[in-house]
């Protein structure tokens, strides 16, 4: 017996390992593993005799093989899986009938008749009455999506397996009602707690959507929307232009210090014959730094407009008044009017406020582009400034030589 049973084990275990797919995560090695020592405890507590017993552990280790195969009545290619060993091993017919007649009794639709058959059904769903329980059946519940794309609903799921324990699993031998039965039904009651946790967490989410779309469906709602977009954008635009003004100042003021140091401190010397050789180093670096400062400049330089419009002009609502160039050379009545005039107009309000986020992106836009190109004429600048004067002062060591 001994040999056959870890002939059996050995065969089962590489056969599965080599055969059974990796989406198998709850049918797999340990699975029959775990059903193995089920089997084995469910044995010693009922007293099986040896000859059943070998029956039993057979049984126990093919059961699942049938996943290799199909999963749907992955018995019964189990059983001609278990049957082909038992054959190579020159197994009695008696027993191969008894171990197939086993590992079909594991189907959930078989009513188990005799001892043997209610211990093997006892042992495959004896995670019902473990402590990991839960664990488990994720295991489960992920391989369904795996192999059957099968995917449900966290309330589905739990509905799943109450209906299992309440009314398509049962305990059968008196070991292991005994034993697991009091566990089960603390598993029952922690999936029953969590389906009612579930009901009160899907009532709430459901008040506060009912709530929500009341608030959605108000007036008010959606001109707040609308105004809080406006306000946040604008804002945003604003910033980078702080932001932009204020990279293009600090260029400004490195280059003119880099300037007012140049003239004070390098062009003085050029004079002397001997420092001919900066010269043109020299002109290079002040060419770049020349070329930075009007480029800073240009980045900062505002465009000044006209400042005037005309009554036509906020009929046919061409022009924005939120910007101060459109109106700044036009008298304080006619402005109040065609402000008065675009207040009443909710669409040319919007309207407005649309152009103005516009215009401000383009200018945002030319900004950052004169920046771009500030910035990289003066990392140029400096790199080609340095290179030069390091060969300057080389050809002048070489001369000297």
């Amino acid at each position: 017996m001994d040999n056959l049973i870890a002939n059996a084990e050995k065969y089962v275990l590489h056969f599965l390992n080599n055969n059974l797919n990796k989406s198998f995560v709850y049918h797999n090695v340990a699975h029959t593993q775990r059903v193995v020592e089920k089997t084995k405890e469910l044995i010693e507590g009922q007293q099986i005799g040896e000859s059943d017993a070998k029956e039993l552990l057979l049984g126990a280790w093919f059961h699942d093989t049938g996943y290799t195969k199909v999963i749907e009545n992955h018995e019964d290619a189990g059983v001609q899986i278990a049957q082909e060993f038992l054959k190579k091993h020159k197994v009695t017919e008696d027993t191969i009938k008894n171990v197939s007649s086993l590992i079909l009794a594991t189907k959930m639709t078989h009513e188990p008749k005799t001892e043997a058959e209610k211990i093997i059904r006892d042992a495959d769903c004896a995670h019902i009455g473990s402590k990991n329980f839960i664990d488990l059946t994720e295991l489960l519940r992920k391989e369904w999506e795996l192999t059957k794309e099968r995917t449900l609903t966290e309330a589905e799921w739990l509905n799943e397996n109450i209906e299992f324990l309440t009314n398509k699993q049962q305990f059968y031998t008196s070991y292991a009602l005994t034993k697991w039965e009091k566990q089960k039904g603390k598993n029952l009651a922690q999936l029953l707690k969590a389906k009612k946790k579930l009901i009160l967490e899907d009532t709430k989410l459901k008040q506060k959507k009912e709530a929500l779309d009341f608030k959605k469906n108000k007036v008010e709602l959606p001109e707040r929307g609308i105004e809080t977009m406006f306000r946040v954008a604008l804002r945003n635009h604003i910033t980078l232009s702080d932001i932009a003004d204020t990279k293009a100042n600090i260029l400004l003021s490195v280059n003119a210090i880099i300037m007012s140091l140049a003239l004070s401190s390098l062009l003085p010397k050029l004079d002397n014959p001997s420092n001919q050789y900066l010269i043109y180093p020299t002109i290079i670096f002040i060419l770049f730094t020349v070329a930075s400062i009007v480029l800073s400049v240009i980045a900062t330089r505002p465009n000044i407009t006209k400042g005037k419009f005309t009554k036509q002009d906020v009929a046919d609502k061409k022009v924005n008044l939120l910007f101060f160039g459109n109106f700044h050379q036009m008298k304080l009545a006619d402005f109040e009017w065609a402000m008065e005039e675009m207040m009443k107009d909710r669409d040319y309000l919007y309207g407005s406020l649309t152009k103005d986020l516009y215009f401000l992106g383009l200018v945002l836009n030319r900004k950052y582009n004169i920046l771009r190109l500030t910035y990289t004429v003066f990392m140029i600048g400096i790199i080609v400034s340095v290179i030069s004067f390091i060969v300057a002062f080389k050809l002048q060591e070489i001369g000297a030589v």
